[in-house]
């Protein structure tokens, strides 16, 4: 009983003199690099002319295992459909990209960003206006 005690306390010493390796991060002075593949935050994308993608088709809502996805469509000036309502509640998000897979407009991106990290609970649901990109 004594001897395993002993293997662990002697292990715990030998790293804490001579650390080989750094194991922990030091966040937020270094940040985790994102591999490619990696799902992280939405983002609605634009087109050329800085209209949004989005259709609301609503495959993504119907694609979406975990039903964090709410998509309400309505018409604008020139009777195109758009999204009038689109939420997505991070709460219930499992990153799992089928969402991105389902959107035939590819409007719908899961980003690199990974920090979700918020003060308030309510800003948690991302409203279109949230997700959508900038036009530049």
């Amino acid at each position: 009983m004594i001897k395993p005690l002993i293997q662990g306390l002697a292990l715990t010493l030998k790293h804490f003199i001579n650390p080989s390796k750094v194991i922990t991060m030091q966040y937020p002075d270094e940040r985790w690099t994102t591999y490619p593949r990696f799902r992280g935050l939405h983002e609605l994308q634009r087109d050329e002319d800085g209209k949004e993608k989005c259709d609301a088709c609503g495959l993504c809502a119907k694609a979406c295992p975990s039903e964090c996805i709410t998509v309400k469509s309505g018409k604008n000036e020139q009777g195109d459909k758009y999204a009038s309502v689109y939420e997505i509640n991070m709460f219930r998000c499992i990153f799992c990209g089928y969402c991105e897979e389902a959107c035939p407009r590819e409007a719908l991106y899961l980003r690199q960003n990974y920090e979700l990290a918020t003060e308030d609970i309510k800003d948690q649901v991302y409203t279109k206006e949230k997700l959508l990109l900038p036009f530049k």
